[in-house]
């Protein structure tokens, strides 16, 4: 008689998934903690304002490898759940849910505390409401001496596709009304904020009150976006950034040279899949979609801030005050 086959052996109770932890989870977990320094009221104010960029630093390291890995085995179709019980879709769902909450946070945090808190002991953002006459004059000088030269809009229109955009860039999604100086009808344009332009201005004492008065170069992009399209309507003007995927693979059974084989992956990395779209919450819904479409996203993908989308670009302030 054939044998039976042996059942299998009782799941150990120290292997149950209930007592293992989600990697992922427990990475936003760790960030959770260092926003709550950015949130102590008994913490020095700057250090509250560096632990704040500490944990967008940290959230951009996590969605180019933590949740890219994570997106890559979904679309790989893997279905098997890890040693938490958890499959990748849901893996997917619980990081994107609570990654959504940390970042609702740091800006309710950063608009609400940090920065009325910074402007009493001097250290101000200005907003373009209030600007005065000569401030307005001296940025309107330093668009044209520093920022015009080296922008270039690119109209979205049959004969120009939508722009490679790098990694973690700067950018800006401009929506237009008539014709341009060639009689083409572009309805919206992509204008790419290279890294060489600083992304916080300090204004000089001869225009500002206070030794401490900044200006975000998105500021100064809005205020003189229509220069850049002459002829036609700026109808809006939104800063956005995609974050891609940065791992790196490299199969070592089959890599004979290690550094070359790393030669050839590492300029990829500026162009690897998107994970995560950050735009500003003023950007009109219908631009929104379009964005989600061009670099193949969801909703869940999308984050929709009140502020700068890079609030990385504040770590120096710090150092500066």
């Amino acid at each position: 008689m054939p044998k039976k086959p042996k059942p299998a052996p009782p799941q150990s109770s120290s292997r149950l998934p209930a007592h293992f932890l989600n990697r992922e989870l427990q990475a936003l977990a760790f960030n959770r903690r260092v926003l709550a320094q950015a949130e102590d009221a008994a913490m020095p104010l700057l250090e509250r304002l560096r632990f704040l960029c500490i944990v967008s630093s940290n959230l951009d390291e996590f969605f180019e490898i933590r949740l890219s890995g994570v997106k890559e085995q979904i679309k790989l179709g893997a279905a098997a759940a890890g040693p938490d019980g958890m499959p990748p879709p849901e893996v997917f769902k619980q990081v994107a849910r609570v990654a959504h909450e940390i970042v609702h946070r740091q800006y309710k945090l950063l608009n609400d505390e940090i920065l009325p808190a910074l402007a009493k002991e001097g250290i101000r953002f200005l907003r373009r409401s209030e600007w005065t006459d000569s401030q307005k004059e001296w940025i309107r000088e330093y668009f044209f001496r520093e920022m015009m030269p080296v922008l270039t809009p690119i109209g979205l229109d049959p004969s120009h596709p939508f722009p490679r955009v790098f990694n973690k860039s700067l950018n800006f999604a401009v929506e237009l009304e008539g014709r341009d100086a060639f009689g083409r009808d572009s309805r919206a344009a992509i204008v790419q904020a290279p890294r060489v332009l600083p992304r916080v201005i300090r204004l000089p004492r001869s225009v500002a009150p206070g030794p401490n008065d900044f200006i975000f170069l998105t500021s100064i992009l809005h205020a003189h976006v229509d220069e850049l399209f002459a002829g036609m309507n700026v109808m809006g003007c939104h800063q956005f950034r995609v974050t891609r995927n940065s791992d790196l693979f490299v199969e070592e059974e089959e890599v004979k040279d290690l550094r070359q084989a790393l030669q050839g992956e590492l300029p990829q990395r500026h162009f690897g899949d998107a994970v995560r779209l950050e735009v500003a919450d003023t950007m009109s819904e219908a631009m929104m979609r379009f964005l989600l479409a061009q670099f193949g996203l969801d909703e869940q993908d999308l984050y929709a801030v009140a502020g700068p989308v890079n609030l990385v670009r504040l770590i120096s302030i710090p150092e500066q005050v």
